[in-house]
Formats: C-alpha cells, structure tokens, sequence
C-alpha cells in the first residue's frame, strides 16, 4: 500500500472536502496526483501570509540605517519574496502554476527587549480556478530567508517563525481568517 494512501486512510475522519473526505491530491489507488481544476469556476481569490525573522539589536538596526553590508536588505527581500511567488509552482510539488495579478511584500518592525524582528507580510490575489495561499506563503518565506542571507554577516543566530496563512478570501470554500494568537 502507498504511503499516501495509508496516511489518507489514517485521517479519513477529517474532512478535506465536505462531500469528499479524501485527500485531493491522491487518486483512487493512493498516487499523487495534480488535482484538475479545469471544470471550476474562476473566481477573485486573494491570500494574506505573514512570518517572523528576530534577530540581534545590530542586525536590526543596520537594517533599519539601510547600511547591512550586503547592501538594502528590506529591498532585495521584497524582489525575492514577489519573484518566488511566481515560482510556486516549480517549487511545490503539485501546486498549479498561476498567472498572479498582484503580489506585495511588506515588512513591519518588531521591537523588544534590547533586540527586535521583522515581519514580513505577503499578499497574493488573481481571478483564477485555485487558490493563492501557497503562493502567499512562499512569498513571505523567501523574504524572510532573503533576510537572513543578507544579514548573516551581522547576525548568524536570527531564527524565522510564525510562517503562516492569515487570511484567504474567494473559491469553492469560501473566505478564512486564522484565529488571533
């Protein structure tokens, strides 16, 4: 028996799809598969992610003067972050390419306790038969890494968290929104 499969058949109570509680990804004999989204409406779908990237007091405010030595950090990060949503589907498994409509990357300071963080927040949306969460997701992800690749020389102890979905609006299952933490 496939793995998959057997993981599907462990989790069969918990329902992927209200009328189907199957893994979509997986066919009948327990193979991964590309989900067909070709019979599905298109529809205005849109996704909010968000992560984390804490880091020393030296390392955050080089960033924040715009003097890193590997140069503009915040930057670069955002380039990488849209670049990589656009890649999604070369990066995932099973993920359908989509032509994205918009992507933002945009990051907020975190202070504390003599040291602080950057969140980085990624917004992806389009008109299309699949979802944007992923795309989302991978924005903020790569933008986070993006910063520590320029900052490492500073700060090799920064630690990314807290990647996650924070909301999605449009498709078959409607509008999200995670709960606060």
């Amino acid at each position: 028996m496939c793995l998959l499969h057997a993981a599907s058949e462990s989790i069969a109570g918990f329902n992927m799809n209200e009328t189907d509680p199957r893994l979509t990804h997986l066919d009948d004999d327990g193979a991964a598969r590309m989900v067909d989204v070709g019979g599905k409406p298109a529809t205005r779908r849109r996704a909010v992610a968000s992560g984390i990237i804490s880091m020393s007091a030296e390392a955050l405010a080089a960033i924040r003067a715009g003097n890193a030595p590997k140069g503009d950090v915040l930057g670069t990060a955002r380039i990488a972050g849209i670049m990589a949503a656009k890649r999604t589907g070369e990066l995932i498994p099973l993920c359908h390419p989509l032509g994205l409509e918009a992507v933002n990357v945009d990051f907020t300071y975190e202070d504390a306790d003599g040291a602080g963080a950057i969140r980085a927040t990624a917004t992806a949306s389009l008109t299309g038969r699949t979802g944007v969460e992923m795309e989302a997701m991978t924005a903020a992800s790569i933008a986070l890494l993006t910063i520590y690749d320029m900052a490492k020389v500073i700060d090799k102890g920064m630690v990314i968290s807290e990647v996650r979905l924070i909301e999605k609006t449009g498709g078959k299952s409607g509008d999200w929104k995670a709960s606060a933490v």
